[in-house]
């Protein structure tokens, strides 16, 4: 395991009575720099929608936790929030909760000439994503590998 996959693992251990203590779920974690900084950054969630106050009791309780265990020797900004109405749908269980819904993928690379697509999410495995394009609701089958993103639609 790498450094950046051991804190973010180590991270929701430490979380996750946490978070059932406050009512929310575990969305993910994730380990970053950007640009000089550190992020380490803790996405919750609850089906309805969570609050600032969600967000800083977790975050103090998270806080007291990482300084008491204090495996991380970077300097990093700790940051608790909602991963938003565009969330990114990075695990299986993102996935089966977002099946019927608007998303929308970005590739690595062209695929028959473009980058982007958005459509319905209509099914998913350990190697593929499928959906139905918009417009004419054609399925297109995406191999996993290919993904470089892959959203929830933002309807405005």
């Amino acid at each position: 395991m790498s450094k950046r996959e051991t804190y973010e693992s180590r991270t929701e251990q430490l979380l996750s009575p946490i978070a059932e203590k406050n009512g929310v779920e575990i969305y993910d974690v994730e380990y970053v720099k950007e640009g000089r900084d550190w992020y380490l950054r803790a996405y919750i969630d609850k089906p309805e929608g969570v609050s600032i106050d969600d967000c800083e009791n977790v975050s103090r309780a998270l806080s007291d936790a990482l300084d008491e265990e204090d495996f991380i020797p970077d300097a990093y900004i700790l940051e608790v929030s909602s991963p938003g109405l565009g969330r990114a749908l990075k695990k299986d269980r993102h996935l089966a909760r977002s099946l019927g819904k608007e998303v929308e993928i970005k590739t690595y690379s062209p695929v028959d000439g473009r980058k982007e697509f958005a459509g319905t999410l209509r099914a998913y495995d350990g190697g593929t994503v499928t959906i139905a394009q918009s417009g004419d609701g054609a399925e297109r089958i995406f191999q996993r590998s290919e993904i470089a993103q892959i959203r929830l639609a933002l309807d405005f």
